[in-house]
Parts: structure tokens; sequence; C-alpha cells
């Protein structure tokens, strides 16, 4: 089996993950789908970003639930990345959604992050990420390691909707098998056995190694989450689930 690659936090092997760079160089190199991470700020906007502070992507110590001022942050990740994409603004959610219009035949994996869930509750966050992907409703995947956000999102919306879990045990089998996600998303370190049989598709990160998600594809793991998806895409075999884009 050939996998579908899925650009990690976009290109973040050359960019710097999550921002609107990262994400546009993936779909650029030939990305089928990407993900990223969502949090909800301080004004309750939708930005782009995994942690709930911007201490590793900028620098600063600010609290994501603190911040409504963005124009002095830039997330060029100077400590991994140097001044290569100073200044690299942060990148809204709704920002996202427009650039997703431009590539109709792309999947966004949109995770959101449990902190916010905890900050502002299930039911604001979620639906103020349904209400801002409308309009693509139809190319995103809502996916979180919050099962309960997850069953919110597809119960109010039906949106397809991807389980990130943590912990590779019977008990999250017997969750998989009760509530059937559209997808299984699992560090493929994780994995002690064979992949769960269901009605999901599993997608397993990270994975940088062709040969490795090759290996993992013929177990059956039909989506590869990857950090470097310009490289792995020069794989003579993973290329041709490349999207092709004029």
């Amino acid at each position: 089996m050939i996998p579908v690659l899925v650009a990690h936090r976009g290109y973040m092997e050359k960019f710097p993950e999550n921002s609107l760079s990262a994400i546009n160089a993936a779909l650029e190199a030939g990305a089928c789908m990407v993900e990223f991470d969502v949090q909800m700020d301080a004004s309750e906007q939708l930005i782009v970003l995994h942690d709930d502070n911007f201490k590793r992507t900028a620098g600063a110590s600010q609290s994501v639930f603190k911040q409504q001022d963005y124009t002095q942050i830039s997330v060029h990740e100077p400590k991994r990345l140097g001044d290569a994409f100073n200044p690299e603004p942060v990148p809204r959610l709704a920002q996202v959604m427009e650039l997703l219009l431009r590539y109709p035949d792309a999947t966004a994996f949109v995770e959101i992050k449990d902190e916010s869930i905890q900050n502002w509750g299930m039911e604001k966050v979620v639906d103020q990420v349904l209400s801002c992907i409308e309009q693509v409703k139809h190319q995103c995947v809502i996916i979180s390691d919050n099962l309960d956000a997850l069953l919110y999102a597809n119960k109010k919306a039906s949106n397809k909707i991807g389980w990130v879990i943590h912990r590779y045990d019977e008990t999250q089998h017997e969750l998989a098998d009760k509530h059937l996600p559209d997808f299984l998303i699992c560090n493929y370190k994780r994995i002690n056995s064979d992949l769960w049989q269901g009605s999901w598709q599993w997608m397993l990160y990270d994975i940088s190694d062709p040969e490795l998600a090759i290996k993992w594809a013929n177990k059956g793991a039909e989506l590869i989450e990857t950090r470097d998806i310009g490289a792995m895409l020069q794989h003579p075999v993973l290329q041709q689930r490349a999207c092709r884009r004029d």
C-alpha cells in the first residue's frame, strides 16, 4: 500500500511550524493533506499555534490566553531557524481557511488544542472553530485528543473527526469501537501490536523516513503524518500519491 502523506504543522522541517509559510509551502510541494493546531486567544479569536504560549515559536513568554496584540510577535522559531523567516506573523485560522480555498483538492486536519478547551470551555471553542471553517467545511477534519469535543463537533455539524490517542491500550480501543471516529491518530512509537481494525482510517505520526512510512502503510496505516513533506514526496513510491498542482 502507498500511504497519503499529511504535512505535520505544514512543511515544518524547512519553515516555521504552523505558519502560513509552512502550510502554503506544504501545499505547493504536493501535499494532499495538511495538519495544524488551533488555540483561542485572549480576545476569543482563533489562531494557529501548537503551544499555549509563544516561548518556543517566538522567544516570547506571553500566554496565548492573555495576548490580544500580535503586532510585536513573530513566530519564526528563532531558536531553530534563526532569523530566516523574521518576521512571521501569527496566523489566524480564518487566514488559513482563505489559503485553503486556493487548494480545493486539499484536506486540512484542524487540531483543537485541549489547553484552549480547558481555558474557555468546550462548546465555546468548538462552536467558534465550526463557524470559522464553515466555508470550507468539506475540506476539513476536526481532530483533538479531547473525545468529548470531537463528539460534540460531529453531532452539531456532522464534521468528520479524528481522535488523537496517546495510549494504545484496550480502554482506548473500546472507546474507538464505541464512537467510531473517522480517523485514529497516534505516534507510531506507541503502537505495540497490530493496528486495530475498524471503520476508521489510521494516521500515524511523526515519520520522516520513506521506508518506515511504507512499512507502516503495509500494516494498515493509510495516512502518514510527516514534518518533512518535501523530502518525503521525492521518494519514487510516495510521490505517486502527491497532489500535482500547476
